[in-house]
């Protein structure tokens, strides 16, 4: 691999702390922007699923107490 023949001369700390701390510094922004991205998703996508379980729930009680529901549609 050409990545091994590049690094095999350094030491330790260079391959395990500065080469991370590199691309953290360069990709940092973007693996931000990606996390913020996909944890709003998935707020959203829980809030809508908690928003339609409520309009179920509710659609049920209010139509369990009245006989002809179905007819009224």
């Amino acid at each position: 691999m050409a990545g091994k023949g590049i690094l095999a001369g350094l030491p330790w700390w260079v391959t395990w702390v500065v080469v991370p701390v590199v691309l953290l510094v360069v990709f940092g922004g973007l693996i931000t922007t990606a996390l913020g991205f996909l944890i709003g998703l998935l707020f959203k996508v829980l809030i809508a699923a908690a928003l339609i379980a409520g309009v179920i729930y509710l659609v049920r009680r209010a139509g369990g107490s009245s006989s002809s529901s179905k007819s009224d549609w």
